[in-house]
């Protein structure tokens, strides 16, 4: 099954209030509403793109270690998941398919990490979860995220909506700023150009790990 294909078929158990999850149907209505104006506000086509330059960054490892994209690339291409955090059933299952994609990944000389504004507690709660071999970097105040623009400031009825729920993402950030990433997939050359890049407002949509093998096929054929 497609991650795409597992992500529909949560998507349809949840809304349809299945057990465990019995939601109720204005919480659908407010998620729906909160997706189709991000959609809508053309903030994705601001992203960074195929063909720009990404942006340099250092951040901590679960374990406080500083991990360098400039180090990163030194060895190979990269690949980069900006998620929400370990909170999100899409996000984690997302996760464990890049999971599954790491020796193809790394067949092509490439390194993968995720970034994500949660704490490194968090990031260590996901890596266990998700039986993680790649790192997971934490993006303070979605800093980085910014920087490839996919940063966005959640509207105040959504901020309402998650303290109601008890998604209490001040806490799982370490930060009240109450912003997220779109969630969005890059593979980056080593000389720092983007090779492909998939960004959806709609954070129940992901991109195939699969999809970035033709970009890191052609990063490995260009180093050599």
């Amino acid at each position: 099954m497609t991650l795409q294909a597992k992500l529909d078929a949560f998507k349809a158990d949840f809304e349809a209030g299945k057990p465990p999850y019995n939601v109720p149907h204005a919480v659908i209505e407010t998620m729906h509403r909160a997706t189709a104006e991000l959609v809508a506000s053309g903030a994705a086509e601001k992203a960074l793109k195929a063909g720009d330059k990404a942006p340099a960054f250092t951040l901590n490892d679960p374990d406080g270690n500083p991990v360098s994209s400039a180090d990163l690339l030194a060895r190979g291409p990269l690949v980069v998941s900006f998620y929400r955090g370990v909170w999100c059933p899409y996000c984690n299952m997302e996760l464990q398919a890049l999971e599954a994609a790491l020796p193809s990944f790394r067949d092509l000389g490439a390194e993968l990490v995720a970034i994500s504004p949660q704490t490194a507690a968090n990031s260590r709660k996901s890596v266990r979860q998700n039986d993680l071999d790649f790192p997971i970097l934490s993006d303070t105040h979605n800093d980085v995220a910014a920087q490839f623009g996919l940063r966005f400031t959640m509207p105040d009825y959504l901020i309402e909506l998650y303290r109601n729920l008890k998604n209490d993402l001040p806490g799982f950030n370490g930060d009240d700023s109450w912003t997220l990433p779109m969630p969005g997939r890059f593979v980056i050359g080593q000389d720092g150009v983007i090779l492909y890049a998939e960004v959806n407002p709609d954070y129940t949509r992901r991109p195939e790990p699969a999809d970035m093998l033709p970009a890191l096929r052609h990063a490995t054929q260009s180093a050599d």
